[in-house]
């Protein structure tokens, strides 16, 4: 029986991969009958399935169905093999290609691999990939091989094919921004264009003045993935300013300043993405933990169900929700966020959430795990911070010394990393006056740094000092409006029974963000305080009600 394989390509050039796996089951099933059916026929006719398959995303189906026509083609006599392999060299096609090619032992290796990849089996599509020679590796089984290496951590093969992609073309801004995060040097990476241009026959890479934006952006991933955020904002910045509204800079100004706490700035630069294009997925987890630490839950509520119709199965869209549950059921939260790492092990956003979630539940070691692995895929700033907290959590002071330490190593520049190494010491009320110093080194270098002013702040109250407090942080008024700020002064002047100036600030926080506890919890103190009660004392006539309660509860018993 006669099968039109031409109809088959029709299909897949169609994109109808249920027709076309139908199709290839008649193609797999009338070879297999046949007696006379040659082994090439029949390993061909299975990896026309196999295509189907892989495109329909049946990825186990797809390296089973793969495999049995490997086995067909080891039968092939070997001078017809040899011949093919010849013949079909440069023709070997990705699993996405929409040309059907005949038999090439490489190409079918490489959609194994895929779908392993895709399972998540590392270890499995790795096997795959090495058995390609490197000869006959296409630019798409290079940069494959590349991740697979990192993904197992073999970083010193990934860095190698990772440049081996780039020499293949310079363009791969995947493999830039990996080698970036692997340590490679910016000069190292940019040498790897020249390379390329004279494997291709033409001019210099270096001397072209249109390529020159390219080392640029080279030099910024660079600089991001050695923590120097300034550094790297300029480059980006100079870059902004030659593509005005490119959406891809645009996201990774704004993922930089969400790591090192210019918020406002962020949010300012996700807004204008999305006004750009309301459909992006990238980062939007990252746009949606800031909207969080502002309460602004109404935006929140819409960019997550934004995201859902848009694509529901990126980790994003997970961590997005993860953290809209959070003030709702931190478990399911939880849940969400460990979601988003199953579908991408390499989620950072993902573990950091997680890392959070594991704090608030009471969890720090679990927490600990969780930033550290953060920090093996990119230490930044964030994890560092998770890091200390979660230590201090349970008193491992030495541990979140050593993770502060390391934060001011990897940032020598960054008032946050010095204002963490502050944090561990005022846990200890005998490091106080060390605290201080590092607080007060943190606001010479920023000395906007809110975060570091309200730090010693807070060692001013611990020791006494209310009047230095409160100075130190009017200073900050005009500059800020931020509700956090205004909580602190607000705990000051109840501490120094000044009700009045305290119930202004805290009504001041209020405006500034409704939803801040904090606020809502000294206010209602604040309001016991000026009542002449005594904030800390039971609610005597809840606790009426309750006993009323029971009483009428027990009369109806007796009746």
């Amino acid at each position: 029986m006669e099968i039109p394989k031409d109809q088959f390509a029709t299909l897949l050039d169609n994109e109808l991969y249920t027709s076309a796996q139908m199709l290839g089951c008649f193609l797999a099933s009338s070879s297999s009958v046949n007696p006379e059916t040659s082994p090439h026929l029949k390993a061909e006719n299975l990896i026309f399935l196999g295509d189907a398959l892989y495109r329909e995303r049946e990825f186990r189906r797809a390296i089973q169905t793969y495999k049995q026509a490997l086995q067909y083609y080891k039968i092939i006599p070997k001078q017809n093999a040899t011949s093919s392999r010849s013949s079909l060299s440069n023709r070997a096609s990705p699993p996405n290609s929409l040309n059907i090619s005949p038999i090439n032992e490489n190409e079918v290796r490489f959609k194994i691999a895929s779908s392993h990849s895709a399972l998540n089996e590392t270890r499995a599509a790795l096997v795959e990939m090495e058995a390609i020679p490197s000869k006959g590796r296409t630019l798409q089984m290079s940069l494959l091989m590349a991740k697979l290496y990192r993904n197992s951590k073999h970083n010193r093969f990934a860095v190698a094919c990772f440049k081996e992609c780039l020499r293949h073309c310079p363009y791969v801004m995947e493999a830039i921004i990996a080698l970036a995060e692997l340590g490679v040097a910016a000069k190292d990476i940019i040498s790897i264009f020249s390379q390329a241009s004279n494997r291709n026959g033409r001019a210099p890479f270096d001397h072209a003045d249109s390529s020159r934006w390219l080392q640029r952006y080279v030099e910024a991933q660079c600089c991001i993935s050695s923590n120097d955020y300034k550094g790297g904002l300029e480059l980006f910045g100079e870059l902004l300013q030659r593509f005005p509204s490119n959406i891809h800079i645009l996201l990774e100004i704004a993922k930089v300043e969400a790591i090192i706490g210019k918020n406002d700035e962020a949010i300012m630069n996700f807004e204008k993405v999305r006004s750009l294009d309301p459909y992006v997925v990238t980062y939007m987890d990252e746009y949606a933990m800031l909207l969080k630490t502002k309460s602004d839950y109404s935006k929140l509520n819409k960019l997550v169900h934004d995201l859902l119709s848009i694509d529901p199965t990126r980790p994003e869209v997970f961590v997005a929700l993860s953290v809209l549950w959070e003030r709702k059921d931190e478990r399911g939260a939880l849940s969400y966020a460990e979601k988003s790492i199953r579908i991408d092990e390499r989620h950072i956003p993902g573990y950091i959430m997680k890392g959070n979630l594991l704090l608030s539940l009471k969890r720090p070691e679990a927490a600990v795990i969780a930033f550290r692995g953060a920090q093996e895929l990119r230490p930044d700033l964030r994890t560092y911070q998770g890091l200390v907290q979660s230590y201090l959590a349970f008193s491992k002071i030495k541990e979140a010394l050593y993770a502060s330490r390391e934060a001011m190593k990897a940032m020598p520049q960054s008032a946050k990393a010095l204002k963490l190494v502050g944090d561990v010491h005022a846990f200890n009320p005998g490091g106080r006056e060390k605290a201080k110093k590092f607080y007060e080194s943190a606001l010479r270098l920023e000395p906007g740094y809110l975060g570091a002013a309200l730090a010693l702040a807070e060692l001013h109250v611990i020791e006494g000092r209310n009047g230095d407090a409160v100075s130190l942080l009017e200073r900050y008024l005009k500059d800020w409006a931020d509700d956090s700020l205004h909580v602190k002064l607000a705990q000051v002047f109840a501490a120094t029974n000044m009700l009045q100036e305290a119930l202004s600030h805290y009504q001041a926080a209020l405006r500034i963000n409704p939803q801040n506890e904090a606020a809502k919890k000294g206010l209602e103190r604040l309001e016991k305080q000026m009542k002449g009660v005594d904030p800390d004392a039971p609610e005597e006539d809840e606790e009426n009600e309750v006993e009323d309660a029971d009483a009428d509860q027990e009369e109806t018993e007796l009746l």
